[in-house]
């Protein structure tokens, strides 16, 4: 099983981030979100489910879902204004 994602990034991926169009990112967030989404559910159906490593995935997928509607909103113009 491979290791849980980090929550700080590193040097090379903030640089590759800055790089990024707000669109691209979301994009990548929503693909991170769904792998994390089908990785639980994997997790789920093993008769015995390493708790620890399952609460990180789900704290990270919402750390993901956050920023993914935090980009949304950057996005997408107030419309109040």
């Amino acid at each position: 099983m491979s290791e849980p994602p980090q929550n700080g990034a590193g040097p090379d991926e903030e640089a590759a981030n800055e790089l990024l169009t707000p669109a691209m990112r979301l994009l990548e967030l929503q693909t991170k979100h769904r792998t994390l989404d089908t990785r639980i559910a994997e997790l789920h159906s093993y008769p015995y489910q390493n708790q620890i490593l399952l609460q990180r995935l789900k704290k990270e997928k919402l750390r993901l879902k956050d920023a993914i509607e935090r980009l949304k909103d950057d996005m997408i113009p107030d419309l109040n204004a």
